[in-house]
């Protein structure tokens, strides 16, 4: 007995072994070990051995093997904060966020074990996972109790916590008080930026890191390129690619290599992203669905497929944003039957379930307008999943089906499907489609019980249906109610256009120019509302000064639409002349539309010359469209010119054309 006795390892022995196990993540040794503790009979706690207990629990924490970590955890009087922080970090990895925030809540209630800045660090991590931004203010409120507030690590955490849910006015003062800004600083504030649709600040920020001298790493150029492609800012991208060269940031980093593929796609340089592609030694799903998604963004869908192949035969096997890439691009070329053989392989891959998948099936069978299928799709579907909705509801707006979106969402609202921003704005169009008031007035009952009202896209859209259903003082109201900052393009091209359809062309004319003041530059869906407004209006002199602003003092080009609603403008005045010079300065062959609108000035106004060649040109572009054979043979017989007329209705006859016969209502 005593010889045994001898040879039982003492307790140093114990820890100094458990050192060595935590240090080398031997979870094999741990267990070992552990056993070796257990037949001892060292494990029931007392204050001697509650140390090598806790070494052990701190052993398994590393290691990463939950069950015994909290068990062993559970079991010990007095917890150490080395110990908490492993178990916290533990549960962060394995994603169990809520149990780490529960062993922080047990450091604080204890009273006992406070916790130190690596505690914080993985605090702030798990709240940031969970979005939950209530407990994060209360962490970072803890911070400043606990004077860790000037702690690099723990403002980097708290940086990250607040860009994770959104909160880019706490980030960005947690930034700009740092004193010591290292590369992690740099990139957690650019990466999230980027992450959150604010490109142009991450951009900046990229910028302002540089010029700091903070020298960037690879992290910096996967965090930074997002926001390039996204922005479309080529020449940036370019930059950060020479960057990445001159330091090697590239050699052997996939993530990098991947986001300089991207950038490029999305800037529409495929022959950039091709040359990258190739450069690359290794490819993984991620490089090859960026480029799939390239051309499919660049509208070359048949190269997208190609890639596809290539991809395959590269050893990749296609995900579901790959697929999904694919099926997008057969909805915007409408070419159904691909769309189906595409559904058909989701099927056989067994991938069918996955909400990616689902959305873009019911999206792609929508704009090939076989809606019906998309409702089967959806019927198929889990059906508490929101994206799925939210495609069908789309889907139908798309094909003009408001009142079936309109019942999709009540369908929705039976089956408790929650809701999100993305589904209202696709309901919304619905109601400015029927535009019915007193269905308008629902919506944004409902809208403003939700707490929606508050989110400019949803107040842009309100406005539209109310514009739309002639409630032009409640539209306005609603305009009014955005904060000047906020009001973007689009909520000032919708309140436009609003006043342009029912004839209040000065009031759009000076919305306009109130637009321009406010230091929001129009894009061409704003010219062409305020030209429409214009034409409709018989506000020539305005219209003509608004064409030679967007021509000479606005980035903005002009296209058919806008050469459209000139020639409108002028033919509705009866200046048909000028109406035929300006098409003739176009810098691209005229189409229907330009020519139409001619036309329909030449019938007004009786002027057989311009109309002859304006319907000479749409005989050539639309020789199906039997209304420009109609309104030439209208001017004629408005001459007297019966055997012209005539002449047009034999043309007519020759070819296989007939007049589409009139309905009345009565």
């Amino acid at each position: 007995m005593a010889g045994s006795h001898l040879l039982r390892p003492s307790l140093a022995q114990w820890r100094s072994l458990l050192q060595r196990f935590k240090a080398t993540r031997s979870l094999t040794s741990t267990k070992l070990l552990h056993a070796r503790i257990v037949v001892s009979g060292l494990l029931p706690t007392s204050a001697s051995n509650a140390q090598v207990l806790s070494d052990l629990a701190l052993t398994y924490a590393l290691c990463g093997h939950v069950p015994h970590a909290a068990a062993l955890f559970d079991e010990l009087p007095e917890r150490s904060p080395p110990l908490c922080n492993a178990l916290i970090r533990m549960y962060n990895l394995c994603g169990r966020h809520r149990e780490a925030l529960r062993v922080f809540a047990g450091m604080l209630a204890s009273g006992r074990c406070p916790p130190d800045n690596f505690t914080y660090t993985f605090v702030c991590k798990a709240c940031g996972d969970l979005s939950r931004l209530d407990v994060g203010f209360a962490v970072h409120g803890k911070v400043f109790a606990a004077g860790f507030d000037s702690d690099t690590f723990v403002q980097n955490a708290l940086l990250a916590l607040y860009m994770n849910c959104g909160e880019m006015v706490a980030a960005r003062k947690v930034f700009d008080e740092m004193r010591e800004r290292t590369v992690v600083s740099w990139n957690t504030v650019i990466s999230g930026y980027s992450k959150n649709s604010y490109s142009g600040e991450a951009v900046m920020l990229f910028k302002s890191m540089v010029n700091a001298g903070v020298e960037p790493d690879s992290a910096t150029a996967v965090s930074v390129l997002p926001a390039c492609g996204n922005m479309k800012e080529l020449d940036m991208g370019k930059c950060v690619h020479n960057i990445v060269e001159e330091k090697g940031l590239g050699n052997k980093n996939i993530a990098v290599s991947n986001a300089l593929l991207d950038m490029y796609a999305k800037c529409g340089r495929m022959d950039e992203a091709q040359a990258v592609i190739r450069e690359m030694d290794k490819r993984d799903v991620v490089t090859w669905s960026a480029m799939i998604n390239g051309y499919v963004l660049n509208g070359d869908v048949m190269k997208a497929l190609d890639n596809c192949r290539l991809m395959q035969f590269d050893g990749v096997k296609p995900n579901p944003v790959t697929l999904s890439s694919l099926l997008s691009a057969c909805g915007s070329s409408f070419l159904l039957k691909l769309g189906k053989c595409l559904h058909g392989w989701s099927v056989r891959q067994k991938l069918e379930s996955d909400v990616l998948i689902e959305t873009a099936v019911i999206d792609m069978y929508a704009k090939c307008k076989r809606v019906d299928v998309s409702f089967h799709v959806l019927a198929r579907a889990l059906q508490k999943r929101t994206a799925p909705w939210n495609a069908i509801l789309s889907g139908c707006v798309h094909n003009g089906l408001a009142k079936e979106a309109i019942q999709a969402f009540k369908q929705m609202l039976i089956k408790e499907v929650e809701l999100n921003l993305a589904t209202v704005n696709s309901l919304l169009p619905a109601y400015a489609i029927l535009a019915d008031l007193q269905q308008a007035m629902n919506i944004h009952g409902y809208v403003a019980r939700s707490g929606l009202a508050i989110n400019v896209e949803i107040i842009t859209g309100l406005i539209d249906i109310y514009a739309k259903c002639g409630r032009l003082e409640s539209a306005h109201e609603l305009f009014n109610d955005i904060p000047r900052i906020e009001k973007d393009i689009v909520a000032w091209s919708v309140i436009i256009a609003g006043y342009g359809m029912h004839g209040h062309g000065e009031a759009a004319v000076s919305l306009f120019k109130e637009m321009i003041h406010s230091g929001v530059n129009p894009n061409d869906v704003t010219f062409t509302s305020v030209l429409h407004a214009c034409g409709h209006a018989g506000l020539v002199e305005e219209g003509l000064d608004l064409f030679n602003f967007m021509l000479y003092k606005n980035p903005v080009r002009p296209h058919f639409d806008h050469y459209t609603c000139m020639v409108d403008l002028l033919g509705r005045a009866g200046r048909l002349q000028e109406a035929y010079g300006l098409i003739k300065t176009m810098p691209f062959k005229p189409n229907h539309a330009v020519w139409g609108a001619l036309l329909g000035a030449c019938v007004i106004h009786e002027n057989v010359e311009l109309g002859a060649i304006a319907a000479k040109w749409l005989f050539e572009l639309e020789p199906e469209n039997t209304g420009n054979y109609v309104l030439l043979a209208k001017i004629y017989s408005a001459l007297g010119r019966w055997k012209d007329a005539e002449d047009i209705r034999h043309m007519m006859k020759k070819i296989g054309l007939r007049k589409a016969p009139a309905h009345s209502l009565v």
